[in-house]
């Protein structure tokens, strides 16, 4: 549904079927709120190449994602990529200790 909404703010006539929409639990680390190496390294690339900041839950494990699909040619080069980052800043402070 939210990509389906999303989608017709860009474009009305788009539509967005079920099998188009895949969840990949690959990149979650194992624990809900503690970042792994992939979620680090995906911080500070991000932080370093495009100036983006991310915090350790949800939006450095999905760049992280976005990394690794990128890496693996899953995401070809050249493709376009919308990535909706969500916030997370404020809870940088609790994760100082990684940084």
């Amino acid at each position: 549904r939210i990509a389906r909404n999303t989608a017709s703010l860009l474009d009305p006539k788009l539509f967005i079927p079920d099998e188009a929409i895949i969840l990949d639990e690959r990149f979650h680390e194992g624990t809900y709120g503690i970042p792994g190496p992939s979620t680090l390294e995906a911080i500070k690339l991000a932080a370093s190449t495009d100036a983006m900041i991310t915090d350790p839950v949800y939006e450095g494990k999905s760049m992280a994602g976005l990394i690794q699909l990128v890496r693996e040619g899953t995401i070809a080069p050249g493709s376009n990529v919308l990535y909706v980052h969500l916030g997370g800043q404020p809870a940088l402070n609790a994760y100082s200790s990684y940084f």
